[in-house]
């Protein structure tokens, strides 16, 4: 019980922290300087992975690009920091 309630705590603090910073989002890597790195295409050709560097900054960003006809809206963009 006493580790149930703890990890309750400890996500709902994670997500609170999360929903401080703004999303990432490709259009705005690339208008603040950061440049592609790596592109990988999956196998069903409807994801992509796309890898940004910045010089100066020690991390990458990773973004997942799906597109899909059955969701709205169809293409759907996940970046994230890589450390």
């Amino acid at each position: 019980m006493r580790m149930g309630l703890g990890l309750a705590v400890f996500f709902s603090g994670f997500g609170v922290a999360m929903a401080a910073d703004p999303p990432l989002t490709i259009e705005g890597l690339l208008a603040d300087g950061w440049e592609i790195a790596g592109y990988a295409s999956g196998y069903d050709n409807r994801t992509s992975l796309i890898l940004f560097r910045h010089p100066g900054v020690n991390a990458l960003v990773q973004c997942g690009v799906l597109f899909d006809v059955t969701r709205n809206p169809r293409t759907l963009i996940n970046c994230y920091e890589l450390r």
